[in-house]
């Protein structure tokens, strides 16, 4: 059986682990700080925050910014469940809106139909590893008629002024945007760095902080290490220094550091992640591209246009002219043949959590077409291109005989 994502292990990555284990220091250290000034040069952004996971990344800047009850943060209905689950954490509601047709990224028509005074942010999903359109969201938030309804109630939000734009990147780092990086995009993006991602620290993730003047971002960078680990106002490793023991606790944080062991992988991923990692994912691309171009029945995921390249995490091959029931026949016939894939994502209107709250699928009627029709392909580093030929004729053989 092929495997969907399996994670790249190999010796390089074994004996950076080792390295940090025989170190003795295993928690939020060196290897962490370094990971997170590596982050900051590689994306350009202003400081970077590597954290437990991708949403507790959105979390606690969504809780920085002081969203909460009565408030409403604008997702696509289109996206993985965590992208509304920090909403509600919060205690405010989720927005969803639909999406493109195209390229499965929020639609910025969508996006300001729905903004009222309620509206305190905006998270706008790289589906797949695609970069939203940021220029127009961010054009959009700065309109004097959109900063006219927003209505601060936190100094933070008095200092920013209108709308935060909140990046949901996770799949997205080391994607361009007219000749920018994921991370400097918008005001602040988050990534992950899950155990599927095309960087990984096996679970992780990391704020990127972009906040325009008079932000300072370097003092974020402090606020947020501290308010991650409990709001302490000191971490293990500025403990274990002569006489530093004592500590304050300075608000009632959280737990979402990063540990050593997991930027030990991140560093050795992010070292040969353009020269390597992206170059074998694209060739993965191409060669489906190539493979499905013919087939009569395939829509072609998009990918790259003049202003915007992929980091080629998922391969979203949609069917022409089938239902979901038509879809999950495909998907069987293809496991049948030995050949792993899934489907990214299920909108949120379909899930019980978001169902039982009122949200309606009909709603959304571009995320539903485009979900009943997606099979997402493997695409991971050790796919050699006989198990690429492999997977294609599963693909071909399955649609053909459901659509027959």
């Amino acid at each position: 059986m092929i495997p969907f994502s399996p994670p790249r292990i190999d010796d390089k990555i074994i004996a950076e682990v080792v390295d940090t284990l025989k170190s003795g220091w295993i928690t939020t250290g060196p290897k962490t700080k370094l990971f997170e000034k590596k982050l900051t040069g590689y994306c350009g952004c202003k400081a970077t925050v590597a954290v437990s996971s991708a949403t507790a990344g959105l979390e606690l800047v969504l809780r920085w910014f002081g969203i909460k009850e009565g408030d409403e943060v604008i997702v696509p209905a289109y996206t993985y469940c965590a992208t509304a689950n920090v909403v509600i954490h919060c205690g405010a509601k989720p927005i969803m809106v639909d999406v493109n047709q195209d390229d499965f990224c929020i639609s910025i028509e969508a996006i300001e139909k729905a903004i009222t005074p309620r509206t305190k942010a905006i998270i706008p999903v790289d589906i797949a590893g695609l970069p939203c359109d940021y220029d127009r969201i961010n054009q959009l938030v700065c309109l004097n008629k959109i900063k006219a309804l927003f209505k601060a109630n936190t100094p933070e939000q008095e200092m920013l002024g209108r709308i935060l734009v909140l990046s949901d990147a996770a799949h997205s780092v080391g994607a361009w945007y007219k000749n920018k990086r994921t991370g400097v995009l918008t005001d602040v993006s988050v990534f992950s760095f899950h155990a599927v991602k095309n960087l990984t620290t096996a679970e992780g993730g990391a704020i990127a902080l972009n906040l325009p003047e008079p932000f300072d971002n370097q003092a974020l960078y402090q606020y947020f290490c501290t308010y991650m680990l409990h709001g302490q106002s000191k971490d293990a490793l500025a403990k274990m220094q002569k006489g530093a023991w004592r500590y304050d606790v300075i608000d009632a944080g959280y737990k979402a550091n990063m540990t050593d062991i997991l930027a030990s992988i991140g560093l050795v991923e992010l070292e040969r992640y353009d020269s390597d990692t992206l170059i074998k994912r694209k060739h993965i691309f191409d060669v489906y591209q190539k493979a499905f171009a013919s087939c009569k029945w395939a829509e072609l995921p998009h990918f790259e246009d003049e202003n915007r390249t992929s980091s080629y995490h998922v391969y979203l091959l949609r069917i022409k002219n089938i239902n979901e029931t038509q879809r999950d026949e495909i998907i069987q016939r293809i496991f049948d043949n030995d050949v792993s894939v899934n489907v990214h994502f299920q909108p949120l209107p379909l899930l019980s959590a978001y169902k039982n709250r009122g949200y309606k699928m009909s709603d959304y009627p571009i995320a539903f077409d485009n979900y009943q029709r997606e099979i997402s392909l493997p695409v991971y580093y050790d796919l050699t291109d006989e198990m690429l030929q492999q997977i294609i004729q599963a693909v071909k053989k399955s649609v053909e005989e459901v659509l027959s």
